[in-house]
């Protein structure tokens, strides 16, 4: 079993410098594992490019529920060290149940206040993370001061470029990302701004004068019929959670009654179980050297 630290240690706060109010009490937990299952196959695969050794000593800032921290643990086995913090409480238990390696150690902690010693692992990773954070250059800075002289900074963002979720209807694609984008707005008090700013990804990089800047874009796609794990994470962290009932209020009556159509298993037309049904996400990784 993983050892952990299931307490908030000196400098988790309650209150946080996040941009969706994210605190130790948030609880991302479900989502996470079920994007991780879907991205599983693209993410192993950025994983394995980056020539991990054994012995090596990793980190994953913001590991959220540990699959991706377990990950980097087996390309450092068997002496390597891998250690995986996040602020949330649900997401340290959730990792702690994950059956990680002996060789991963979870902790709760604040990625820009973080308890483990400068200039201590040769790769840091964090996956939408910092795009939480209200002054990211800060937070990739926080990142490589962690790193050895020479260690790598690895920063991964999904969806810098908007998602196709309905590929015979692009209108209702549009309108429903823009009502998404109207209840963030409204919910946080975001500006247009606020939300796109996460496209600066390379940016905040160089902001935090880390050397050798690689970027690398891949693209997860699905199509019809749908792998389960693919099938879970649309209809359950999208079709439900993201859009749903929240939407109403955003969308035109009979645009609203279409989205729930496609979004109903019930119903002739749903999306996911359609013959056309192509989806496309992006994800994007930048890398600099400390």
């Amino acid at each position: 079993m993983s050892a952990t630290v299931q307490y908030e240690p000196a400098g988790v706060r309650a209150a946080s410098d996040g941009l969706l109010g994210d605190t130790t009490k948030r609880d991302y937990s479900r989502k996470l594992q079920l994007f991780n299952r879907f991205a599983e196959p693209e993410l192993r695969a950025i994983i394995a490019d980056l020539d991990l050794r054994p012995g090596q000593r990793v980190l994953d800032a913001g590991c959220g529920t540990g699959e991706a921290l377990e990950w980097l643990t087996q390309k450092i086995e068997p002496d390597g060290q891998a250690i995986g913090f996040d602020l949330a409480t649900a997401h340290v238990l959730a990792a702690t149940c994950n059956r990680l390696s002996p060789r991963a150690l979870v902790l709760q902690a604040d990625l820009l206040r973080p308890p483990l010693r400068p200039q201590s692992f040769e790769l840091i990773w964090s996956v939408n993370t910092i795009n939480h954070l209200r002054d990211p250059v800060r937070a990739v800075a926080a990142l490589k001061a962690l790193a050895r002289p020479g260690g790598r900074v690895v920063v991964g963002q999904s969806s810098l470029l908007p998602e196709m979720y309905f590929a015979w209807d692009a209108r209702l694609e549009r309108v429903t990302n823009e009502a998404v984008r109207q209840y963030y707005r409204d919910r946080y008090g975001l500006t247009e701004h606020d939300l796109t700013s996460v496209r600066a990804l390379v940016g905040w990089f160089r902001a935090a004068q880390l050397r050798s800047v690689m970027v690398r874009t891949v693209m997860i796609e699905r199509i019809s019929p749908l792998p389960p794990a693919t099938e879970a994470y649309l209809l359950e962290a999208v079709f439900r959670d993201t859009w749903g009932e929240r939407l109403r209020p955003y969308l035109c009556a009979t645009d609203f009654a279409e989205l729930l159509c496609l979004c109903n298993p019930d119903h002739p037309q749903f999306a996911l179980r359609r013959a056309d049904f192509h989806y496309l996400q992006s994800f994007t990784v930048v890398i600099g050297a400390a």
